[in-house]
């Protein structure tokens, strides 16, 4: 029998009551270094903890990371220098041109004969990262921050996301609604949390599937096609609810160039061969989702403190954006056109990807301690890898009640996980 995780709320309280839960959290001193090296100890945190990370005394020297800021977004703005607003169409093209030069270079290297397993490997990782690297490109076209011309926008975007099999404006239109409703639990649109409610109406097999690698990194090509738990619709669909009445133009559209861009994989299967197209299209786009779910999971989850999700009157756009993270992805970051500058994003999309460092750092200081520097990372960022799974062992679900909440854990499910990918490698043999 399935045991259930008890349910506490994290809300704001009486005076009173927080200095009795203050002397309640200064009898125990939580180590994080430790919490962060063990992760088994990290799966079995009480909610205690839980509060204790996201919810922190200042006038103790800790920080409150729940806590409505001291400052406005006006005052975060007016932070930002004013050629970090500007767009130029011919420098954003510029990076276009460079990376559908190195896709076109790595296919026709592939093709000409480099048909080694030792190289496939290596074509499939650098080939799918440049696919994320259109991604990127094509998600500065749906925020308008690609150039100033929605044209320009829309025809750049088509021909980059419909090549790697993504519908511009159904997805541009649900990243919107990401955006303008960031840390929502109910009115976010990804990787927004679970509520308890629900989260215990899942099947055990998908609990497990959700939170198993690699699952988590393939999922997005099941979003597309029907959302999150708990949400209805498609982004394929122009009678989705996702969209408007008059956006449905525009949703025909990009499923139309999806629709070309499939059946012209399949002319070349049929012409080349299956394996062909597998080798030369199909691991490179399985390499570009999982660099896609990787970076825009860890934007939102997996800080070594517990960040807010909010509901009714405590949600601000300006709150929302806020529990977003940083990451440090190395050499890859000018790569990936630093898609890992992500508060300074979330709060002002508008702002050219080439220009986020900059924003972040002048934004910094009005910031404060509620931007969490990333951790650096070596030439490769492996380290997020370790970031990730702890993430998914630790941040399960939220619960049914209260306007500002923490992840809570689901303890049985880290504690069957095992058994059933043991049983699982058992069958296999």
């Amino acid at each position: 029998m399935q045991t259930q995780t008890q349910t506490q709320t994290t809300t704001t309280t009486p005076p009173q009551k927080q200095q009795q839960q203050h002397m309640a959290m200064t009898t125990t001193t939580v180590s994080r270094p430790a919490m962060d090296d063990v992760q088994e100890a990290a799966a079995k945190a009480t909610e205690d903890d839980i509060m204790t990370k996201g919810r922190r005394r200042v006038d103790d020297g800790f920080f409150d990371a729940g806590k409505p800021p001291p400052f406005r977004i006006g005052d975060v703005r007016a932070a930002v220098p004013e050629h970090c607003w500007r767009k130029s169409p011919w420098r954003s093209l510029w990076y276009v041109a460079r990376d559908v030069a190195v896709v076109a270079a790595l296919g026709a290297a592939a093709a000409a004969g480099a048909d080694s397993w030792a190289v496939w490997p290596l074509y499939w990782a650098a080939q799918g990262t440049m696919f994320w690297a259109l991604f990127v490109l094509g998600h500065d076209c749906g925020h308008g921050s690609f150039s100033d011309s929605p044209t320009l926008n829309s025809v750049v975007g088509h021909l980059l996301h419909s090549f790697i099999l993504v519908p511009y404006h159904g997805w541009r239109i649900s990243h919107r609604t990401h955006h303008q409703n960031h840390g929502h639990i109910h009115r976010d649109e990804s990787w927004h949390p679970i509520t308890e409610g629900l989260y215990r109406q899942l099947e055990t097999r998908t609990k497990k599937l959700r939170f198993t690698v690699p699952f988590p990194l393939l999922a997005f090509p099941v979003y597309l096609l029907y959302r999150s738990p708990g949400k209805t619709g498609s982004h394929f669909l122009p009678s989705s609810e996702l969209f408007s009445p008059k956006e449905k133009g525009d949703v025909m559209l990009s499923t139309t160039c999806w629709c070309v861009m499939l059946a012209s994989l399949f002319a070349m299967a049929c012409a080349f061969g299956p394996a062909q197209v597998l080798k030369m299209y199909g691991l490179p786009y399985l390499v570009f989702v999982m660099w896609l779910d990787l970076v825009t999971y860890l934007h939102h989850h997996g800080h070594h403190e517990r960040l807010p999700w909010y509901r009714g009157e405590e949600w601000s756009y300006l709150r929302g954006g806020l529990t977003t993270v940083d990451r440090d992805y190395g050499w890859i970051n000018k790569i990936h056109h630093d898609i890992g500058t992500h508060v300074i994003h979330h709060l002002f999309p508008q702002i050219p990807h080439y220009h986020l460092v900059e924003a972040t750092k002048a934004a910094k200081p009005v910031l404060g301690r509620y931007y969490r520097e990333p951790q650096k990372s070596g030439p490769l960022p492996r380290h997020l890898l370790g970031v990730l799974l702890r993430s998914l062992r630790v941040d399960h679900f939220v619960s049914d009640r209260g306007d500002v909440v923490y992840y809570q854990t689901d303890h049985d499910l880290n504690t069957t996980a095992k058994g059933w990918a043991a049983q699982n490698h058992h069958k296999q043999k």
